[in-house]
């Protein structure tokens, strides 16, 4: 004992050189040993519901609305009506002061009377000179005459019927009714105001048919139109009730392109039920239509199949397997291959079609360290948690 422990303080510095040199040589084939084995990003597969949507905003209306308007001009004497009044077919709206249109009905009734008056009288000057002309008294070319002198005060009646029947319609038109059933949502003039219809017809009164049922209608670019069909289900959202969400469908869409910001869009309509007559003309809806859904399916994030290859990711792997036809799985500590098509996609979501996949599993996306060729050209470092750059 004593001969080895002179041995060993002879020998110190060489006992203490190997330590040292065991120590390094741990050091270095431990973590090389270490960075061997990768640590690879991975993205959870989930199971739940998946839906296709396009998202639009549009404006609310009625259905149908009817502006009433005035055929005659003159000031306004009594409105009989003001906004949110429910009105019925016939209903008096509103009376323009008539005095003159009536003016224009005695002024058209006398003209009337008098065309009558020369008529009757050139009907028994005709029938005299019948008398006449055959007991022959008088020429041909008199009775003829009277005879021409008789159509011509006929016909000035009718000009004269035709215009008396004008200005009473006018005098009638002095009362505008309501030409549906329905609720005044715009009124357009006051009491005492003039109202000029010379050139075209001045507008009044809007009145909503029917508030219980209410449209909107929207815009969707052309790159979304191809997968909108009739009949697809709709949720909407208005700033005024915030988190209730309301539903519609989509009752058209129709042909005529429209061109906004060098965007071609198309208009759709979508039916909403308004019973409870929340929704109001005007409002601006935030609209959802869902495209197409699937329930309790297999679903992964976009981003987790934006893989190119896997070489230099995953080791010992068949060249014939790709990106494209297989996922690489994480189950567990092992890596396996799992064969797989793409479902139904949102924008966030694919839904993955396998019957190999397994509850837990993930999808490898890269792994942690890994950088990109073009990142390492252009000087810009690796992609952030990992992931293969596409």
């Amino acid at each position: 004992m004593r001969s080895k422990k002179s041995w060993i303080f002879r020998h110190k510095w060489l006992v203490l050189f190997l330590l040292v040199l065991c120590g390094l040589g741990y050091m270095f084939f431990g973590t090389a040993a270490k960075q061997t084995e990768k640590k690879y990003v991975t993205a959870d597969i989930s199971k739940g519901d998946l839906s296709q949507i396009v998202t639009a905003t549009g404006e609310i209306m009625p259905v149908n609305t009817v502006n009433v308007g005035s055929q005659v001009s003159g000031t306004i004497e009594t409105i009989y009506v003001d906004y949110n009044s429910t009105v019925k077919k016939g209903d008096i709206l509103l009376k323009i002061e008539p005095s003159v249109l009536q003016a224009s009905v005695d002024e058209a009734k006398a003209s009337l009377d008098s065309a009558q008056s020369q008529m009757q009288y050139a009907k028994n000057e005709y029938n005299r000179n019948q008398t006449l002309y055959k007991e022959g008294f008088i020429a041909r070319a008199e009775m003829e005459q009277s005879q021409t002198q008789y159509e011509q005060a006929n016909a000035s009646v009718i000009r004269a019927q035709s215009q008396y029947d004008k200005a009473v319609t006018n005098l009638g038109y002095a009362t505008i009714t309501s030409p549906v059933d329905g609720t005044v949502i715009s009124r357009k003039v006051d009491k005492g105001q003039t109202v000029a219809a010379s050139f075209q017809t001045p507008d009044l009164f809007l009145i909503a048919e029917d508030l219980t049922k209410m449209q909107i209608e929207t815009s969707v670019s052309e790159a979304d139109i191809g997968v909108i069909k009739q009949n697809q289900s709709v949720t909407f959202t208005v700033d005024a009730y915030s988190g209730q969400a309301f539903v519609g469908s989509v009752r058209q869409v129709r042909l005529s392109p429209t061109t906004t910001s060098n965007v071609v869009v198309y208009t759709v309509v979508i039916d909403v039920d308004n019973a409870d007559l929340k929704l109001m003309p005007g409002m601006t809806a935030f609209v959802t239509i869902i495209v197409d859904a699937v329930k309790d399916v297999w679903k992964v994030q976009n981003s987790a199949l934006l893989m190119r290859s896997f070489n230099g990711i995953v080791e010992n792997h068949d060249e014939n397997i790709t990106p494209k036809t297989h996922l690489a799985i994480q189950r567990g500590k092992e890596v396996v291959f799992v064969p797989y098509t793409k479902g139904l996609v949102s924008p966030t979501e694919t839904e993955i079609k396998s019957d190999q996949i397994q509850e837990g599993d993930k999808v490898i996306m890269g792994y942690v360290g890994q950088t990109s060729k073009r990142s390492n050209n252009n000087n810009r470092g690796g992609m952030m948690g990992g992931a293969r750059p596409h």
